[in-house]
């Protein structure tokens, strides 16, 4: 799924390219047909996660130099933590980064990102109004969502009574699936489902809720065949287990008809989960704010957009690319829930650092 940008859009990409009259919505360039001067030529800097923008059909980033004249050195990082730790180091300057919601919020609080100045990305009025102004960025000032999705359950219709499903995250308690369960191996995951499932906040600063919630995980212990991220994909398509809690972008390639199994399915249990979103910000220290400006703007270009929500498989949240998804991508309920479950999310923010402290106490406990 994630490299099946058409021949069309391509081919339409280049002649938008050459000719320069096409913006962000609906088909007009913001820029020239000639970059500005002191644009060109300069390199801006970009750290992204990996494989997380079109680099087969479109190629983006050769795009964006191609109309621009700015060079783009584009390093990949893998976790939150380690982009973090670099930048706070003051060991590596960049112009570009795309950090996670929980992620915006501890940077913003330690003066770590500049304010975007919107007048240079006009093609922020294509992004999903319910993802604007959120918790981690109440003000909307540091952050443009790149990409989003839902924390759900992806099971095998083959072994699993689709009546348990009725029991919302309790299907990863259910003693029938001994040893077929796997959970996330890392804690603010597992600890969210847990909270989630006894009615408390994902976000929750309370210990005693915290305390409750790791018993129900070590209830749970003796179901859970292991603690997994990637492994999933390799263990649920050949069917070493049959339940696993995961994300919905990266899990749909459990889904595949060509490389996966066509009886996982996957859904989101009614009590609610975590909405997680990838956004794009500008470093405090940016060398290049207004290039890093006319990036975030051409990444959320309708083209460049749904070609990168075809590649990457996460839920995009510009409103005129979803149009132009195929419709088992933009009508399905699994990437873009209906509103009475979106009501029902919570997006990740940092926590306490007594609570930080906890669940990291906790999970060694858990896992020992």
């Amino acid at each position: 799924m994630k490299k099946t940008v058409g021949f069309v859009l391509a081919v339409g990409l280049i002649l938008t390219m050459a000719g320069c009259t096409q913006d962000g919505g609906t088909g007009d360039w913001d820029w020239g047909s000639e970059p500005e001067a002191e644009s060109a030529g300069v390199t801006l800097n970009v750290y992204n996660w990996g494989e997380y923008i079109d680099d087969t059909d479109v190629r983006v980033n050769d795009a964006f130099t191609h109309l621009t004249g700015i060079k783009v050195n584009y390093k990949n990082f893998t976790d939150n933590e380690s982009m973090y730790a670099l930048l706070s180091s003051g060991a590596a300057d960049y112009d570009v980064i795309f950090p996670s919601d929980y992620m915006v919020g501890k940077m913003i609080r330690e003066n770590m990102l500049a304010k975007i100045n919107f007048d240079n990305v006009p093609n922020f009025q294509y992004i999903d109004e319910s993802l604007k102004n959120p918790l981690y960025d109440p003000d909307n000032e540091y952050s443009v969502p790149y990409t989003w999705g839902t924390v759900g359950i992806f099971y095998n219709s083959k072994y699993v009574d689709e009546a348990d499903l009725e029991d919302g995250w309790g299907l990863l308690w259910n003693e029938k699936y001994k040893d077929k369960i796997y959970m996330f191996d890392n804690p603010r995951d597992t600890f969210g489902i847990a909270l989630k499932k006894l009615g408390y906040s994902m976000n929750s600063e309370n210990p005693d809720e915290w305390q409750a919630a790791y018993e129900e995980l070590v209830k749970q212990k003796p179901l859970v065949q292991a603690y997994v991220m990637d492994q999933v994909y390799d263990k649920m398509i050949n069917e070493e287990g049959w339940i696993a809690p995961y994300y919905s972008g990266d899990g749909v390639i459990m889904m595949d008809e060509e490389e996966g199994n066509t009886d996982i399915q996957y859904f989101v249990p009614e009590e609610g989960t975590n909405l997680f979103v990838d956004a794009m910000c500008i470093p405090a220290a940016a060398e290049h704010k207004d290039e890093a400006e006319a990036y975030i703007n051409f990444l959320c270009r309708t083209e460049v957009a749904k070609a990168n929500a075809e590649y990457i498989g996460y839920s995009t949240p510009h409103t005129e690319a979803r149009k132009l998804l195929d419709p088992s991508i933009g009508e399905n309920p699994n990437f873009y829930p209906p509103q009475s479950l979106l009501d029902k999310t919570e997006v990740f923010i940092t926590l306490p650092d007594e609570i930080n402290e906890l669940q990291d106490s906790l999970w060694i406990r858990l896992k020992q």
